[in-house]
């Protein structure tokens, strides 16, 4: 990495892997719409094989502080290599090499993050880069989990992505901010421990915030910032790669976040739940996601003699969200919008 005097309180970093094509679709934006006199911008390439090193080096050369990976480490590991040699940082904000800011993004986040020292994490509005009405899957207008853990968003439920109109675009306390465009405290990541490593990717950021939660702190989302998120930048969604990280990754996190007298029967009740969500793959012939459950569940049993911490307090039913069955919900009552959920 270029060593430089840090006298700026954000790092923005982005990831790349192999991604020399969304990053020249993506990069020249957020250098034009970040303000530099608050944020340096920096990219950490997770042993790239393809053109990206080069390109990092020609094009973006004196735009852009590079840090150098030798191999992947994933999403999880990647960043906190990363954001341990941009030490000195108030704040540091993982951004998505699919992600394009809007002008002002980085000012309207930072200033919250100042009036609310309370809030240890928070994200932007993010909507589809295609469809630039539209919110993108990943974090929409910010997250919640239901009482089984599954996750949904303001703006999007399962598969559902609601078109933007305005109707959430008042800053709120959320239960976790999306991985695609999140600004944290840095002191508070450390601490916090970071992303886990374990998780290599997916739900990553939703375990940080839950840990952010354990200590006290909110996560938040600040709409008058927006994004637009390509999504699927390295898994589309019906890769069976994605559908094991996520089953296997939310398993995970539920085991490691709850209580004893907690944790056992919600495990109980999500098994019962991804056994009907593997039947359905047979149903549909989807023989590669069916068996991709199975492998986390048994990947799951394997790797959750790692946690032997446990917190002594189950946040689920206080925080926001969390006491919605969103399974009811969006399958039963055909809710599909966040707008039209029963708010508590």
């Amino acid at each position: 990495m270029e060593n430089s005097s840090i006298n700026k309180p954000v790092a923005v970093i982005i990831l790349n892997w192999n991604g020399d094509e969304l990053l020249q679709t993506f990069l020249p934006a957020v250098l034009f719409n970040t303000n530099t006199d608050i944020a340096d911008v920096f990219v950490a390439d997770n042993g790239s094989t393809d053109n990206s090193l080069h390109l990092l080096k020609t094009q973006f050369a004196g735009r852009i502080k590079l840090i150098q990976f030798s191999r992947n480490y994933g999403f999880a590991e990647g960043y906190n290599r990363a954001i341990k040699q941009c030490a000195g940082y108030q704040y540091t904000v993982l951004l998505n090499s699919d992600v394009e800011p809007e002008i002002g993004w980085i000012e309207k986040l930072y200033q919250f993050m100042e009036r609310h020292p309370d809030t240890g994490a928070c994200q932007p509005k993010i909507l589809s880069f295609h469809d630039k009405n539209s919110f993108e899957y990943a974090g929409a207008c910010g997250g919640f989990i239901d009482k089984h853990g599954y996750p949904y968003c303001r703006g999007r439920i399962f598969g559902t992505c609601e078109k933007d109109y305005g109707q959430y675009d008042k800053e709120m306390n959320i239960f976790w901010a999306s991985g695609a465009a999140l600004m944290v405290r840095t002191e508070l990541y450390n601490a916090a421990g970071g992303l886990d490593p374990l998780f290599f990717a997916h739900m990553e950021e939703i375990d940080l915030c839950w840990r952010i939660r354990l200590a006290g702190y909110e996560i938040s989302v600040v709409p008058e910032a927006c994004v637009y998120h390509l999504g699927g930048g390295s898994l589309p969604a019906e890769n069976p790669k994605k559908t094991y990280l996520n089953f296997r990754n939310n398993l995970l996190m539920l085991h490691k976040n709850l209580p004893d007298n907690d944790r056992g029967p919600i495990l109980f009740r999500r098994r019962l739940l991804d056994t009907l969500a593997f039947f359905k793959y047979v149903a549909t012939l989807d023989l590669a996601n069916a068996k991709a459950i199975v492998k986390a569940h048994m990947d799951f049993k394997k790797m959750r003699k790692n946690y032997t911490i446990h917190p002594s307090i189950n946040i689920l039913p206080e925080s926001p969200g969390g006491n919605t069955d969103i399974l009811y919900q969006y399958y039963l009552r055909r809710i599909h919008f966040y707008s039209h959920l029963p708010q508590t």
